[in-house]
C-alpha cells in the first residue's frame, strides 16, 4: 500500500520528467516562459531532479532526501508559476489559486514522507 501511495505522490514528477526528456525543446521553452536563464541547464536540472528524486522515493534509497528535494522544488515552482494573487478576479485566478494550494498539499506530503522515513529509520536502528 505504501508503494502505491509513493507512486501516486511521484506520478506527476515521473510523467513530467519523462515528457521533458522526450521533448527537450519544450522543456527549454517552459524554462524560458518562467524567466529561468540559461534555460537549457535549468531544463536538464529539472528533468534530473524529477526523475532521480522520484526513483529515490520509490526505491527507498535516501527516501527522505528525495522527498525533501521534490518538496523544495515543488514549493519554489509553485511560487514561480502560480502567483494567483497577481491575477485579476475571475476564473483564471480561481484556477491558479486552487492549483497553488493543491501544490502546497504535495509539499506537505513530501514532508510527511521525509519525516516518516527518518523517524522509522531511527526506530529500526535501535
Amino acid at each position: 500500500m505504501r508503494f502505491i501511495a509513493y507512486l501516486g505522490l511521484c506520478a506527476a514528477y515521473l510523467q513530467g520528467g519523462l515528457n521533458k526528456l522526450t521533448d527537450v525543446n519544450g522543456a527549454i521553452g517552459e524554462m524560458t516562459h518562467f524567466g529561468l536563464s540559461p534555460a537549457a541547464p535549468f531544463a536538464m536540472l529539472v528533468i534530473i531532479l524529477e526523475l532521480v528524486a522520484s526513483l529515490m522515493i520509490l526505491a527507498g534509497f535516501f527516501r527522505w532526501l528525495g522527498a525533501l528535494a521534490l518538496g523544495a522544488f515543488t514549493l519554489l515552482a509553485t511560487f514561480l508559476a502560480l502567483r494567483f494573487w497577481e491575477l485579476p478576479p475571475g476564473m483564471e485566478r480561481f484556477m491558479a489559486a486552487n492549483s497553488f494550494f493543491e501544490h502546497l498539499g504535495l509539499v506537505g506530503g513530501f514532508l510527511l514522507v521525509a519525516w516518516l522515513d527518518l523517524t522509522e529509520g531511527r526506530t529500526r536502528q535501535t
